[in-house]
């Protein structure tokens, strides 16, 4: 399966991990180790719903980490239209510059959530908020690097899993092997899919490294982001150990039937498929969120 991408784990990019613990999301700084060029992968813009304020602690720390040890962005990746929180990509391009990209079935997001949130024609449904639009097998550079993404849909319509040298940045495709894998019951979400998109990412070399989106320490233990192809496939709760298709989405559809939805997912959905920009002020230059009854 891996045969038409071009896989080189001898390149080893240079990864730095930034957590928000408030939606126990990872975000990454990559970096060529043979130049100064970089891409910043799932950045997040902090927020606190109750007062409704938005601010940018976590980015400016990336930023600090970009601009003290001098690297040229010429990437922002967003794996997905996350449901958990708001993405800084637009603040931290203006910042630090850098091309933001994102999986081409967007436009399959900002259509179904368009209507969930009653978007006017003003809100644009062609993905143009995005600077690149990434297909299915695509290749991009990072300084002497060659990147390239797997659309892992399953999760979102959108989901993609990018691929640089011996790294892979998974989105929620996939979790710890003791978390398992992402929910697929939001629109546009499928479990069988998802499994299909597993497998995909599973198929490459077992030494590829894997970097989270997210991690909740399951059981207690400490927040991880890190793991293997390897220790993926031999020990993910839901997928690891030769599990099939039809266990997999007998247990993933009657799981999120349990769960509640995120506390963050009604501003990050109107926030993300904007490319991280807000809802557009009105005639006073106030923002506000929808919150839509009964749609989600």
């Amino acid at each position: 399966m891996t045969e038409t991408y071009p896989v080189d784990t001898s390149v080893k990019p240079d990864v730095t991990m930034f957590f928000d613990p408030q939606s126990n999301t990872f975000s990454y700084v990559v970096k060529d180790p043979n130049s100064n060029a970089c891409a910043i992968v799932d950045s997040v813009m902090d927020i606190d719903y109750a007062a409704g304020r938005i601010s940018y602690e976590h980015a400016d720390e990336i930023i600090k980490y970009v601009q003290d040890n001098d690297l040229n962005v010429e990437w922002l990746i967003e794996t997905h239209v996350h449901a958990d929180h708001l993405s800084a990509a637009p603040y931290i391009q203006e910042k630090v510059g850098g091309k933001l990209g994102i999986g081409e079935n967007i436009v399959v997001v900002q259509e179904t959530f368009g209507k969930v949130f009653n978007e006017g024609t003003e809100f644009q449904r062609d993905g143009s908020q995005f600077d690149k639009l990434f297909k299915e097998g695509d290749t991009y550079q990072i300084g002497g690097m060659t990147a390239f993404a797997m659309h892992t849909p399953g999760h979102t319509p959108a989901c993609m899993t990018h691929v640089i040298g011996d790294a892979g940045f998974v989105g929620d495709t996939l979790f710890m092997p003791d978390g398992g894998s992402a929910r697929a019951d939001f629109p546009g979400g499928d479990a069988g899919v998802l499994y299909d998109s597993i497998q995909k990412v599973l198929s490459l070399p077992d030494e590829t490294r894997l970097f989270m989106c997210h991690d909740y320490g399951p059981n207690g233990r400490d927040i991880e982001h890190l793991t293997s192809v390897k220790e993926e496939k031999e020990n993910n709760i839901h997928v690891g150990g030769g599990k099939t298709r039809e266990e997999f989405v007998k247990f993933r559809t009657e799981r999120d039937a349990q769960l509640d939805m995120p506390k963050l997912i009604i501003p990050s959905l109107q926030v993300n498929m904007r490319a991280g920009s807000l809802p557009p002020a009105d005639d006073q230059g106030d923002v506000f969120f929808k919150v839509p009854v009964n749609k989600l």
